[in-house]
């Protein structure tokens, strides 16, 4: 086991910066701090990073670490940690690791016994989460599925009757397939598209994913985040009303109060709370 305090000791540092999605206005002061004050900052592309270096007049060694060269510049990286360099690491856009590359660089760092330092900033899953209007009590973050219309599919099968909202990244030469095989696969579920986040054009799309796959993909440009409805129906058929009301006063029966009752049912039973509260008080 490691317990390691990110301030308590002037050693240097692994820092992970999240940098703006679109709008650089959201690049925090701690964020530019940061990126001030390393000898070395390792990027997923030179050319991106440079730009958003370059605007807030920041200047740096760039060190190119992408998904293709991760393992080999990890191990460079971790040489100049050790030798006490301070170095940043900042992918594309959001977060280091977050459907970018950067694991690889942390799972090193921490074998390595160097700290690390997540400096927080934009997140397109979060901001769709929030904007989409679903539920955000629970959710469930996939990223990508795959290019394969067999491996999507399958994919798509193992989260049919989870009730977390599900979040998905899509590119535009993809969210025609993509929104098709959600609609075949999870069915005719509440969804939004968020596209563009934090820039110019920036559009919240709301609708049932039978809606959002008759939108021409034409129309849906830049980097999109979808959000879907969790299952709400599937579970409830699995069990009959009698038997989760059986269930139910058999454990208040025993002294346990209503709200642990339902807590139980629902975990036992794999019936969301809501329901099993909406069934008590229809009786």
């Amino acid at each position: 086991m490691k317990r390691h305090r990110s301030f308590d000791t002037p050693e240097a540092r692994l820092f992970l910066v999240a940098t703006p999605i679109g709008n650089l206005s959201e690049m925090s002061p701690r964020a530019l701090e940061t990126l001030q004050n390393v000898d070395y900052i390792a990027c997923e592309d030179t050319r991106v990073s440079g730009v958003l270096l370059k605007h807030f007049n920041i200047k740096k060694p760039l060190i190119s670490c992408h998904e293709h060269n991760e393992i080999i510049v990890s191990n460079e990286l971790i040489s100049l940690l050790r030798d006490q360099k301070k170095v940043a690491y900042v992918s594309d856009a959001g977060y280091p690791s977050i459907s970018d590359p950067g694991r690889r660089l942390v799972a090193f760092a921490l074998e390595s016994d160097i700290k690390i330092s997540v400096i927080s900033g934009p997140s397109a899953v979060l901001n769709a989460l929030v904007g989409s209007g679903l539920n955000t009590d629970r959710f469930y973050f996939h990223g990508f599925l795959p290019t394969k219309a067999n491996a999507r599919k399958s994919e798509l099968q193992g989260l049919y009757l989870r009730t977390e909202t599900l979040i998905f990244y899509e590119a535009p030469h993809r969210i025609g397939l993509t929104l098709k095989a959600l609609k075949d696969t999870l069915g005719n579920r509440k969804a939004c598209i968020a596209r563009e986040l934090t820039k110019k054009f920036e559009e919240f799309i709301y609708g049932t994913l039978n809606e959002l796959a008759e939108i021409e993909p034409e129309t849906l440009k830049g980097e999109m985040v979808i959000v879907v409805d969790g299952n709400t129906d599937e579970l409830q058929t699995k069990i009959g009303d009698d038997e989760i009301l059986a269930f139910i006063n058999s454990l208040t029966d025993m002294g346990i109060s209503t709200k642990d009752a339902i807590k139980q049912a629902s975990s036992v039973l794999k019936v969301q709370k809501n329901y099993i509260y909406k069934l008590i008080h229809r009786n």
